[in-house]
Formats: structure tokens, sequence, C-alpha cells
């Protein structure tokens, strides 16, 4: 028999994945977090020492998982120093108290960047995801290779659910770069992979996404806060982002031309909101009118809001022009392996290996169905994902959530998530979550032991 852990997994290749009983699901789910903490708390330097201070030696209750979930910033909670000093080794030592595999024998002689760091632990088989995040500083994810086949699997059963499953017979197009270590380039290339016919997939840039540069913007823009970068610094930085924005420009209109002359065929098409937004234009000046697509195309559109300026019925607009075609939708994270697609009624649907949490916004307490109002409980989103063999699943989010405890208007068994998500601090504030502080202290104390 698998054990709890792998049967909850397991299920999303099974004939009804998506309408599992909550009860039955839960019961599984805590007996799989408890085997899980039991093996990971041996091999994370920083689980281990969290359920020491906590005095979590078992998971028994969904509540013993609160105290162990890790805030998304503990994933870049290195000194900056050590990329800005080329400390390659003592990056080593850093990711290790956060992985499960051993990475410090990983060779770094010669490394010159975070790129080259990046590329060097790949080939010594530890894959390591990238995200630069609102604040700029690089998160790095370690990966074991069975993380990648789970995410494989799973994203061969949602791209395309509830109505199509994916497969490799549509012209596929991304609106983001094909190569760089980062999960949205990981996801637009597993979706290729599935979704595209041979050698018909298209990507907005082939220049690869370099996190060395993200990590220098960063610095840049402290030392800027700091007054104390130097104006020369300030103009090549800002006449390098603009000759980058002109080229993306002009990339994003030429594959509008593109996506307009296979608007009658089935297509694949993701991108940011600000990037249909100039489709559109393109389409109104070539004469397009609105829903001239084909109704199987598949349209996925989201984020990229930033510091853009948009009308504020940009998501009608888009709706308005793509007409009657199929619509993605998912909820997830760059620290999450399972995405949560949203269903008919545009609920959020967690797979059976995810386990979801809603605390209070603090981060520290678990919400019970005696919190709920109507049914539906609001709170601060934690998760277990029990899918990684690279790294402990645990995390607390900054999203605010609502999870609807009732049965899901598509039919479907299980709580959902309701499409209300926001973030608790906006762009510029500080988000403050309870146990993050103590979390990134016993990092940092694990660097000096």
């Amino acid at each position: 028999m698998p054990s709890a852990r792998h049967h909850l997994l397991d299920l999303i290749a099974g004939p009804n994945p998506y309408g599992q009983p909550a009860a039955e699901i839960a019961a599984l789910q805590l007996e799989a977090a408890r085997e899980l903490f039991a093996e990971r708390k041996e091999q994370i330097t920083v689980l281990r020492r969290r359920a020491e201070e906590t005095g979590v030696t078992e998971i028994a209750r969904r509540d013993d998982i609160v105290p162990l979930l890790f805030a998304h910033t503990v994933y870049k909670s290195y000194p900056q120093s050590f990329i800005e000093q080329g400390q390659w080794s003592r990056m080593l030592a850093w990711l290790q108290t956060l992985s499960v595999r051993k990475v410090t024998d990983t060779d770094v002689s010669g490394v010159t960047d975070a790129d080259a760091w990046i590329a060097r632990l790949e080939a010594a088989g530890h894959h390591i995801l990238a995200t630069s995040g609102t604040t700029g500083k690089c998160s790095f994810l370690p990966h074991a290779p069975a993380d990648f086949e789970r995410k494989l699997r799973h994203w061969s059963v949602t791209l395309g659910w509830p109505k199509v499953r994916a497969a490799q017979d549509r012209t596929y197009f991304s609106l983001g770069p094909s190569v760089g270590p980062n999960s949205a380039i990981e996801a637009a290339n597993i979706s290729a992979g599935l979704w595209a016919k041979p050698e018909d997939r298209h990507f907005l840039t082939d220049e690869p996404l370099r996190i060395s540069d993200i990590s220098a913007a960063a610095s840049l823009r402290a030392r800027m806060v700091e007054g104390t970068a130097l104006p020369d610094e300030i103009a090549a930085f800002e006449a390098v982002g603009r000759a980058k924005g002109e080229r993306m420009a002009e990339a994003t209109r030429a594959m509008a031309e593109t996506i307009l002359a296979h608007r009658h065929e089935p297509i694949v098409l993701a991108g940011l909101w600000a990037q249909h937004m100039t489709i559109i234009d393109v389409a109104k000046a070539m004469g397009v009118p609105d829903g001239d697509f084909h109704p199987d195309s598949f349209i996925s559109a989201g984020g990229g809001i930033k510091g853009v300026v948009l009308p504020p019925d940009y998501k009608e607009r888009v709706a308005r022009f793509y007409g009657n075609v199929r619509r993605g939708g998912f909820y997830g994270m760059t620290e999450l392996a399972q995405n949560m697609p949203r269903c008919e009624a545009g609920h959020y649907h967690p797979a059976p290996g995810l386990i979801v949490l809603v605390l209070d916004q603090a981060g520290e307490r678990l919400l019970t169905p005696d919190d709920a109002a109507d049914g539906v409980l609001t709170g601060r989103a934690g998760f277990l994902d029990l899918a990684f063999e690279g790294r402990w699943g645990g995390l607390i989010s900054g999203d605010r959530i609502e999870m609807d405890l009732k049965p899901c208007p598509c039919g479907r068994l299980g709580t959902t998530i309701l499409d209300t998500i926001r973030r608790y601090a906006q762009p510029g504030e500080a988000d403050h979550i309870g146990c993050a502080g103590t979390i990134d202290a016993y990092v940092r104390g694990a660097l000096a032991a």
C-alpha cells in the first residue's frame, strides 16, 4: 500500500481528482503531513530548529502544521553581501539550511555571478528556481529531479481543466521569455510541451532572463535609497531598462500580428494583462473585430499591472476582444508545485496533495469553521505542498483568501477558494507575518553554527 502522501499525490492522475469528499481527504492529508514532517525534520536544518523551538514533535492536528510553515521571505534570507562579494560557497551553506539533498559539495570554483552559480548547481543535479518578487532581491528555491516530474504530471491534468485535456495539437504562444531559472518560464515551457504541435511554439523572446541582472538592479535600488549610488550608475541602469523595454514592446507588437494571423484556428495564448491590451491595440489598427477568435482557443491572462496604467475596465475589454473562447485560470505561486485550476463557477480547486490552511492575518492561528461567515473562511493563505522532495513544502503566503466550505456550484466535492484573492500588503508596504523574523533568524543561526 502506498503512503497517505503518495496516495493523495497519485489522485491527480485518477478519474476524479477534484471531486473527492472533503472529510475523507482531510483525514488523509493529516496522516500525510505527519509522515512528511517526520522525514523532513531530520533532513532540513531550519525545519528541525523550528520544530525544537516550538515544541512540535509530531503533527497530530492540523494546528500543529501552522508553526512549521515558512514565510515566503525565507528563500531570500541570505545576506545580499554573499552575492555582491561573490561568496558562492557561503551561498551554498545558506541553501543547505533549506534543502533536503546535499548541495554544499557543488564545485563553485570560477563562478562569477548568480547565473553561473545556478548553472553549476544544475550541472550537479540540483535544480534551482529563482524569482525576484516585489523587492528585487531574488528567492532561490531548491528542487529535486522528482519535483519537476510531479509538476509535469500535475500540469498535464490541470491545463485546460475542466473541459479540455492538453494535447500536442495547437499553436502555442507565450508572451514571456523562453530561457531562465524562473518558475513562470518553467511553467511556460511545460505548457508548451503539453499543448504545442511539434516546432509550433512561440515565445516573446529567447533572450535569457538573467538572475544576476535582477540582483544587480536590486543592489543599485538599495544604494539609490541610501543615497550612495553614483549618477553614472543610475543613468546606465535607466538606459539599459529603456532599451530592453523598447525591445520587448516591439517584440510584443510583432507577436500580436502572428497571433492574429492564427486567430481562426485553436490556439493557446498566455500573457499579462498589459500585453493583451497591446494585442487589442494592434488588432484595432488592423481592423480585426472583437470576438473573432476560434471558440476552442485557450486564453490565459493575469498579472503585469504593477507600474502600468490600464483603463479601469481592462479585464472586460480583454474578455470582449477574445469572445467566446476557453479561458484559463489558476491560483498558484512560485513556492508551490501544484497550482489550483478554476472551474466553470469561477472557484479555485486545490488538488488532494495540496493542504490549504486559512490563518489569521498574522499567520499564527488556524481558523476553524466556527470562524466562517456564511460558510466562508477569510484569512491568510498557508499551504503544505506534499509534492516536494527537494525542500519543505510548508508556506505562509502574503495572500488574503476566502475559502468556501460549502459545495462548489460546479457540483464537485471539496472546499474551494473564491476568486477574490488579494495581497495583504500593497507594493512598497511591509507585510507583517508573525513567524517571518523568527524563521529568518534560524537561517542566520544555522549559517553561524
